[in-house]
């Protein structure tokens, strides 16, 4: 596979993760199963999917000056990507998140602080220019600032660059700003609050599939867990299937699956075949613990592909 250029400025988190027979209910402390710290954030994570995935990877990013920022610098220099461009403010701490991850299913709850993540200047998205203008793929997603978004999606758009926005986790956002996106990921919860449709299946999918390309949006996939995920381009659906798998913790399915994409599109593989692979990527993914920790290889993705057909 010829290894393609990504460009993903997104959030780095610290996650501290918790394994639960179940979710507390309020008030309620429980002892868990297990517990783990490491890298997170949709952006870390979906950087380290892409380069795992086969693409040459740019990951932007921002953090606090403190301990949990030096964690995020070394795991960062430690991940074989191409370049990193990581700004720092002194004023907010390292973006962090508490998970807890319960049940047969692995379901997960998260709660974000954010931090450093919503505070990229117009500045520092400006002097990332030069490397958004020269990926195939910019990937980005909505855990930062909103204006660093779209000043980061007009680079891309003025420099010929693919677009992929994962709408997570969900803010809200211009129609003006969804027509520039090349591709929109969302899942099914991220779905339903862009439309007002309460997307639970293939066919309510495809409802508001409709709705979100009567706002410009040309091609999306839609992500459904079990169930999938739906690719439209301009109406015309394709399903993409769900590849069997036991999951452990289901926290970066979602990352894996548009890191992966990306991979696969910026090597020039057609969309709907890159979205197959996207979904065998995302089946290993979640039968290993953490996030970032558990993004597969290209080889064990693609095996995984082949052991379905």
């Amino acid at each position: 596979m010829k290894k393609g250029k990504v460009c993903v400025l997104g959030s780095f988190n610290l996650d501290i993760v918790a394994g639960m027979s179940r979710f507390p209910q309020p008030g309620e402390s429980l002892i868990a199963h297990n517990s783990m710290m490491g890298a997170g954030g949709k952006g870390a994570n979906q950087a380290v999917a892409a380069l795992r995935a086969g693409a040459r990877v740019h990951y932007i990013g921002k953090v606090g000056r403190d301990d949990f920022g030096t964690f995020a610098r070394r795991h960062l220099d430690s991940a074989g990507f191409d370049a990193v461009t990581l700004f720092s403010t002194p004023d907010f701490p390292t973006g962090n998140a508490l998970i807890y991850v319960a049940g047969i299913d692995a379901e997960n709850m998260i709660a974000v602080d954010p931090g450093a993540n919503l505070t990229f200047t117009a500045e520092e998205i400006e002097q990332c220019r030069p490397a958004i203008a020269a990926a195939d793929i910019l990937l980005t997603q909505l855990e930062n600032n909103l204006s660093a978004i779209e000043k980061v999606i007009d680079i891309a758009e003025e420099a010929g660059t693919f677009i992929i926005l994962n709408p997570a986790p969900f803010q809200p956002v211009s129609d003006a700003l969804l027509a520039k996106v090349d591709l929109l990921t969302p899942n099914a919860t991220e779905c339903t609050l862009l439309t007002g449709i309460e997307v639970i299946d293939i066919a309510t999918a495809q409802q508001a599939a409709n709705v979100l390309h009567d706002k410009g949006i040309y091609a999306l996939i839609i992500t459904l867990g079990t169930q999938g995920a739906l690719l439209s381009v301009a109406g015309d659906f394709q399903l993409i299937a769900a590849f069997p798998a036991v999951p452990k913790d289901t926290t970066g399915a979602g990352d894996a699956f548009n890191g992966a994409l990306a991979a696969q599109l910026a090597s020039g593989i057609n969309l709907l075949e890159a979205a197959n692979f996207a979904s065998a990527y995302a089946s290993v993914c979640v039968e290993r613990a953490g996030a970032a920790a558990s993004m597969p290889t290209y080889e064990e993705a693609l095996k995984r592909q082949w052991a379905t057909l």
